[in-house]
């Protein structure tokens, strides 16, 4: 008997996500000392305790920075990238995905290796990032990322080169993926972005996720989904989020969902 195309696209996808996220080979976690400002700055809490061990609850809901895996979302927010990109392709929304902060890449990667599951080779994969880590904060045009310290983890940043190499290795670096280097506030306004399916946005801090949301949310199409990574990690973040929704988007009926206790997505309407 052949296997059917959904399952071989299923058993592809799932051993995708096992490597990006590194379940297969159990890589521990970064070893970093980072104290309580620090911590809370970056949003690490409690929950996020670096051991010294690969811990499989911390790594499904993406609460330890791994030290090898080329993604530090964990497994829920994985399936939930796959469930919505899967979505816009079944039912024919139009657009891209994007990401607007990237780490080591293995967000995009997923993205790519989906389009390609699919047989989609229309939409293009936008990998957004400074690739040198986190801006200072700009708290006197934002207020709400004063104190912020992500700028001084080394380990957020991830060289271009690098999270190309991370895309080769997979097969998966070509013209379906396109780099925007630099700062949000200077890449994604002129990025020449058409339609938007995807829109995953993490960024971190109040300035990060409002320049993607004010460059490529009216870009999101009907039916696309918006994706935030640490809207209950960071405070700033979901302050972000609501400041703009308020702002540019009071007229559309949104239903915020939850992913993992610190993700969160919407479908627009």
């Amino acid at each position: 008997m052949t296997a059917s195309t959904d399952t071989l696209r299923n058993m592809y996808l799932d051993l995708m996500q096992d490597i990006l996220t590194n379940e297969i080979y159990k890589d521990p976690p970064l070893k970093m000392s980072i104290g309580s400002k620090l911590k809370k700055a970056v949003g690490l809490n409690a929950r996020h305790q670096q051991g010294r061990e690969f811990d499989e609850s911390r790594r499904e809901k993406g609460l330890d920075w791994p030290s090898v895996a080329h993604t530090m979302i964990g497994k829920q927010r994985m399936q939930n990238l796959r469930m919505v990109c899967s979505d816009v392709i079944e039912n024919n929304v139009p657009g891209d995905f994007v990401e607007t902060g990237v780490w080591r890449g293995g967000a995009c990667i997923y993205m790519r290796a989906i389009l390609r599951a699919y047989g989609d080779t229309d939409r293009t994969v936008w990998v957004a990032d400074s690739f040198a880590g986190l801006p200072e904060p700009d708290a006197a045009t934002y207020a709400k990322d004063k104190g912020d310290t992500h700028h001084k983890v080394e380990a957020l940043a991830v060289s271009k080169e690098q999270v190309m190499d991370n895309f080769r290795v997979y097969g998966l670096l070509d013209d379906q993926v396109k780099f925007l280097k630099g700062w949000f506030k200077d890449t994604l306004p002129a990025a020449p972005i058409e339609n938007v399916a995807v829109l995953r946005l993490d960024g971190d801090m109040y300035e990060s996720t409002m320049d993607g949301l004010t460059s490529l949310y009216q870009k999101v199409s009907p039916g696309g989904y918006v994706i935030v990574d640490d809207y209950h990690a960071v405070p700033a973040c979901a302050a972000a989020v609501h400041d703009y929704l308020n702002a540019h988007a009071a007229d559309e009926t949104i239903e915020i969902k939850e992913i993992d206790g610190t993700g969160v997505y919407w479908q627009r309407p």
